[in-house]
């Protein structure tokens, strides 16, 4: 009784669907095919996402390359186009509000924990606000700020533009979060400031050049774009999808035994 229950080698293998390619046989099966073959177009379109991200770092450093040889730009009035400073020289001509200025938290310098000094200039022509990064200051060891005192008069100053972004989680933030901040934020946007002032406030911020007196510690440090990183990545990608597919084949095709003919 058990024999008729049993089923040969050979019979379960039909089961499977073949297709023949030549001297070889095709034989669909699903281990091979939801290991191997449907990982591939996921491989290649992380190749291409990878092919896509090189092109835009080679387009970041032509760009920091072609705003880098551009003069200072002198900011009167608002800034319509925020995007077309980020990374170029500026200058501005206004007068420190020592009233308004804060720190942002856990700035780290040199493996010592500190501050970055955030500080509003009030533009000569207007009555808008441009901020200005003035550096970082330690922190004491009770993990208080020390003195950052602000200079006085109106003044000329020189830097690069910048325009800060939130942390990648956020967990607490908003117009009424930065309300209640006082003068210690844990993170510094143009949109939360301006929700805490009246005056308006120029969508860029500038990092104060290092050589200016009425600055503190500033090691400013531009994005540096790696092209042959994500090329790299592309290559691996590709790779593993080359990979897959070699294995399915060669998993999945197979040369039919011939037999010898009879004599």
């Amino acid at each position: 009784m058990c024999a008729a229950y049993r089923i040969s080698a050979q019979h379960r293998e039909d089961y499977s669907s073949t297709v023949g390619i030549g001297d070889l046989v095709f034989r669909f099966r699903w281990v091979p095919t939801l290991l191997l073959a449907l990982p591939i177009p996921l491989f290649v379109a992380l190749g291409l996402w990878q092919l896509d991200r090189a092109d835009q770092k080679r387009e970041l450093a032509e760009m920091l390359a072609e705003r880098g040889q551009r003069p200072a730009y002198r900011i009167a009035g608002m800034v319509e186009d925020a995007e077309s400073l980020r990374y170029r020289r500026i200058e501005a001509e206004g007068s420190f509000v020592a009233a308004g200025q804060l720190l942002i938290e856990g700035r780290r310098e040199g493996g010592r924990t500190g501050f970055h000094v955030i500080t509003p200039l009030r533009m000569a022509d207007s009555e808008a606000l441009l901020l200005v990064n003035r550096g970082w200051i330690p922190a004491d060891p009770a993990g208080q700020p020390t003195r950052a005192p602000v200079p006085e008069g109106t003044l000329l100053l020189k830097g690069e533009a910048e325009i800060p972004s939130p942390p990648a989680l956020v967990l607490h933030g908003g117009p009424d979060a930065a309300q209640g901040w006082g003068g210690r934020w844990p993170y510094l946007t143009l949109e939360l400031f301006a929700a805490t002032v009246d005056a308006p406030v120029q969508p860029v911020l500038m990092l104060l050049d290092p050589e200016d007196p009425g600055g503190f510690v500033r090691h400013w440090t531009r994005p540096v774009p790696n092209v042959w990183m994500h090329q790299g990545y592309a290559a691996q990608w590709f790779g593993f999808a080359l990979i897959a597919l070699v294995l399915y084949l060669r998993l999945s095709c197979e040369r039919p035994d011939r037999q010898e003919p009879e004599r």
